[in-house]
């Protein structure tokens, strides 16, 4: 049975940062390498929150509907970490 995948915006470090949420339980988190978005992991959100597991899928700074700061020093390793 698919799993109803809820969308939230969340305010962080001077962001507004898109994040998807499914199931309850243990929480697992997923995070999406370059080029992508939350939408790679649709499968495995759906396999893991019918596992009963609370999945939390990002779209990570400047992808998907993630703010998209313009200056480069806001893709440093510490404002990403």
């Amino acid at each position: 049975m698919m799993q109803a995948i809820n969308h939230r915006w969340i305010e962080t470090n001077s962001l507004k940062m898109h994040i998807t949420l499914a199931s309850k339980g243990n929480q697992v988190i997923l995070c999406h390498g370059f080029p992508e978005c939350w939408y790679a992991w649709r499968h495995q959100i759906a396999a893991i929150a019918g596992a009963e597991f609370y999945v939390v899928a990002l779209d990570l700074r400047g992808y998907g509907q993630t703010d998209q700061p313009e200056s480069v020093e806001a893709y440093n390793i510490r404002p990403l970490a």
